[in-house]
């Protein structure tokens, strides 16, 4: 035997508290009624109530809550195989991880602000399975397919600046490990949602994505950072901190560049979307796009399929309930006794 919602055994310890409730229940009836009258007539007016009885009625009701409580744990016996079948779609999400994302133009960071829009848009997935992929110079897959979103939120919250050791940022070389990532699987509705500020340094970005489309890959893209450019913050060898600079000495900005990703998006027939501290875009993408594009089964397998027998414990509770309700607390003539105060 099994419980599929074990959790709601907890109730179980409000039959302690129960109990205590009738037990002090008990004694201030017995109180009121000393208060009521003398104890030579008190007993001629209960005379026919049956201690027996009540503690009788009492452990019929204290019995039928707690065969309610182990029937809402949902008890379960004995089983069948059944085909399962899960449907979702499959989408690989790519963080720029270059120290371009350290700027605070979009609170509290650009990389922050994308870890914590990112876990939003898990919250809306319903069997889809999901990857990430960090780029910086270069890229890496960080976490492959899965459904198991546990698994993907550690490997986001592992995901940093230092992640990619080779500097720069490559929208090319995110594509490409996208691409690689789906090899050998379906042919067609693949999703990359690409993040960055969309500086490509080197590599041919539009080009890629115009290959990846030809293969199947739709790429949407959030810019995230400024257009005006923002300076990045970073901390000293004496540990205080300054701003990035070139090897000339001059302190760089990096700036959102929105045509490279409206182009990139265009080419794979996506779309482009511009993330804001307030609006990020994911789950409008989600809503507005990707709930529309049709699932796929993503896996088929045999499962065993417990049978519920809560309804069994219920039907007994209620036996128990009806019986309480036909006893009477007062005893037959030639059985009559007193209670004890």
């Amino acid at each position: 035997m099994k419980f599929a919602s074990p959790d709601s055994m907890h109730f179980i310890w409000g039959i302690a508290a129960l109990l205590a409730f009738l037990f002090w229940a008990r004694r201030k009836r017995a109180a009121d009624l000393q208060r009521f009258a003398e104890s030579s007539l008190l007993r001629h007016l209960i005379i026919s109530l049956s201690e027996r009885r009540q503690a009788i009625k009492i452990s019929l009701t204290v019995c039928a809550i707690v065969i309610m409580i182990i029937a809402l744990a949902r008890p379960q016996w004995g089983f069948q195989w059944r085909e399962v079948k899960r449907s979702g779609l499959d989408i690989i999400i790519a963080i720029d991880t270059s120290k371009s994302m350290l700027a605070t133009d979009v609170k509290p960071s650009r990389m922050e602000r994308s870890k914590l829009a990112v876990k939003d848009f898990i919250k809306r997935l319903r069997g889809d399975r999901i990857g990430l992929i960090a780029f910086a110079g270069s890229s890496f897959l960080q976490a492959p397919l899965t459904a198991d979103y546990n698994g993907f939120m550690l490997s986001l919250d592992d995901l940093n600046i230092g992640t990619i050791p080779k500097g720069g940022t490559s929208i090319t070389s995110a594509i490409e490990t996208a691409m690689k990532s789906y090899e050998g699987g379906i042919k067609e509705n693949k999703i990359l949602i690409i993040i960055t500020d969309g500086e490509d340094h080197g590599g041919k970005p539009i080009e890629m994505a115009e290959k990846a489309g030809a293969d199947g890959l739709k790429i949407y893209t959030i810019g995230i950072g400024s257009a005006d450019g923002e300076l990045i913050p970073i901390i000293n060898s004496q540990g205080q901190q300054t701003f990035l600079k070139d090897r000339s000495g001059n302190v760089v900005k990096t700036r959102l560049d929105e045509a490279t990703l409206k182009s990139i998006a265009l080419k794979t027939g996506g779309s482009y979307i511009r993330a804001t501290s307030t609006e990020f875009g994911l789950e409008l993408l989600y809503d507005e796009k990707l709930s529309k594009i049709e699932k796929r089964d993503i896996e088929n397998k045999m499962a065993k399929q417990y049978e519920d027998r809560f309804q069994i414990l219920l039907i007994f509770a209620l036996i128990l309930l009806c019986l309480e309700l036909f006893i009477s607390e007062r005893g037959p003539a030639d059985q009559q006794h007193r209670l004890n105060f």
